[in-house]
Parts: C-alpha cells; structure tokens; sequence
C-alpha cells in the first residue's frame, strides 16, 4: 500500500540507492507493475515479470504460476466428484482467482464440470442452476460439479440454498491457499526461467520501464504504461463450451 503514496516510492528509491541497486526485476501482477513503473520513473532500472495464479495480466497470454494453480484445482475436483457421484451429491467447489475466473474455467473444462460461475459472467440467478441441477437430475445425473470463483464466493450459503431449493444434498468445498503452494509444473518452471532471463537480459542492456510477456506464443518485452492500459476479456466461448459439453455427456450416457 505504501508504494500507491508519493512518500512510499520514495523511500523505496532511497533504499534501492542506499543499498546500490540499479536494476529490480519485479515480479507479480498489475499492482506490482505500477509500483516498477513508478520506480522507474523515479531512475530505477525496473523490468516486470508477469507472475500470478490468476492469469489476469492483460498485456501476456500467460503468467506464471497459473499452470501449477490450476492443476492442482482439476486434481481436487477429480477427487470431490468420487464422493459426490457415489452420494448422488451436487457439489460447490471454490477456487481462487480474485476477480479473474480463469482458474475456475480452465479446471470447469479439464474436469468435466456442469456449471462454472465466474465474475465476469454470472448475473447471480440462482433459480437458472436449481433448474439445471432438478433436468439433470432427471436425466440420469448422479453428480452436479458447480465451480465456484473466488470473486464470487459464498459458497457455503449458495450450497444451502441450493440443497433447500432442490432437496438434493448439497456440499460446498472451498480449495483455498492449497491453490498457491506445492510443486511448480513443468510449463511454470521452463516459463519463470524463461521470462527471468529476458528481464536480465533487457537490464544488462541498460533497459528499463519494460515488462516481459507472452503473446502468440513468442516471448517479447513491452513498455510498462502499454502493458498495463491493456485489456483483457474471458472467452465467451469457453464459457459457452462447460455447459454444452455438459449436455453432450448427459446424452452419451442415455
């Protein structure tokens, strides 16, 4: 918080010169971006690494630590659906994200989930999920997976609500910092060397006010203030895509 004050970035630009530092390599998300670039601005050589569970860094179609975050995510929605199956159970599960919901949509779609509510979609209508649970059900469903995004939360209530609603058993699981720990992935490791390579690379060339990015596939660097005025939306076709593969099993299995 101290570095969204004047006063703070100053004192961190003291001590950056106190200690001899002219290059930082910062690594984080979007407030951690605007803090490098307020260094930079102030002569220290800053370079931003794009690293967050969340994914929610417009400027880089990746950002490290996402892949391990949401591995872990579908592996703990494989395991609740054995007991919401063999209970004939609907089962809430909470993953993180903040206000992001790609941890949510990447683990709906790699773990076969009936609903996945995410902060950029969901208009919180309840009633829409009651029905669906209620048709599938009867339908042959024995399970109903319904991923819940942390910027929605709730979780608890929204399970209680639903069981009153449809008088089927209904848990809620919510994942927490688990999300956040444990053993990188491969695709986590080979990126985060990647990506501090190129930071070092660009301060040793006497660059600064630059962040490292993905983008087509190819690692390339971009100005702070471009990178951070970028938007990024979630893709209304993968959301589409939970629910129809959703239907497709439910037929497959008649």
């Amino acid at each position: 918080m101290e570095m969204l004050t004047e006063e703070g970035v100053e004192q961190a630009v003291q001590v950056c010169r106190d200690n001899g530092i002219d290059g930082l390599v910062v690594i984080g998300g979007d407030g951690s971006f605007r803090g490098g670039l307020a260094l930079a601005r102030h002569g220290i050589n800053t370079i931003g690494v794009p690293g967050t569970i969340d994914l929610d860094i417009s400027c880089t179609e990746y950002t490290i630590g996402f892949d391990s975050a949401v591995n872990t995510a579908m592996e703990a929605v494989d395991k609740v659906r054995d007991t919401s199956t063999s209970h004939e159970r609907v089962s809430i599960i909470e993953v993180m994200g903040r206000n992001a919901g790609y941890i949510a949509l990447w683990s709906g779609l790699a773990a076969g989930a009936e609903d996945v509510l995410l902060p950029e979609k969901y208009d919180y209508d309840e009633q829409v999920i009651v029905n669906q649970i209620i048709e599938r059900r009867k339908r042959g469903k024995k399970h109903h997976i319904i991923i819940n995004a942390e910027g929605i939360g709730h979780s608890q209530a929204m399970a209680k609500r639903i069981e009153a609603a449809t008088g089927i058993e209904t848990r809620a699981t919510i994942l927490g910092y688990m999300q956040r720990g444990g053993s990188p992935t491969c695709r986590d490791r080979v990126t985060g060397t990647i990506m501090g390579a190129m930071a070092v690379d660009l301060l040793a060339e006497g660059k600064s006010s630059r962040v490292v990015a993905v983008r087509g596939g190819n690692y390339i660097d971009l100005d702070f203030e471009e990178a951070l005025a970028m938007q990024k939306e979630i893709s209304s076709y993968e959301v589409d895509l939970v629910h129809s593969l959703s239907y497709t099993l439910i037929n497959v299995q008649k």
